[in-house]
């Protein structure tokens, strides 16, 4: 089972729902977290700096690969439980700001272009929502 955090805007590359990393640096970026939810904000970042591989691809067209949208999206394994944990710290912080945050569950995330131990990154099938 593979789970994603998203909010109601649409991310302009993947035209699917934005995930709560953006969302956050979104709300931090127009001024609108408190101190302590900066710290918090940087204190996941740069854990995951540590403990997650930054993914070497977000599509699934060919090179040259800067000349397509990165549609893929990326999904955490149910599996990575303490990646789960820091990722529900920015969903409070967005919860906190009044952002609606749903948890998304899915099977079959679309055609994988990354993987590692704790995630999936995949171009979605066109009948998926998410």
């Amino acid at each position: 089972m593979y789970l994603r955090f998203v909010v109601a805007d649409i991310d302009e590359d993947s035209e699917r729902a934005l995930g709560v990393f953006h969302a956050v640096w979104t709300l931090r970026d127009a001024g609108k977290l408190y101190a302590h939810e900066e710290d918090q904000h940087d204190s996941v970042r740069w854990w995951f700096h540590d403990n997650l591989e930054k993914p070497t691809r977000f599509t699934a067209s060919k090179p040259p690969f800067y000349r397509k949208k990165n549609k893929a999206i990326s999904w955490f394994k149910d599996s990575a439980t303490e990646h789960l944990a820091q990722v529900r710290e920015l969903v409070a912080i967005l919860e906190t700001h009044g952002v609606p945050v749903r948890m998304l569950k899915a099977r079959r995330v679309g055609y994988v272009v990354y993987e590692d131990e704790y995630q999936v990154v995949a171009e979605p099938f066109s009948d998926m929502t998410c």
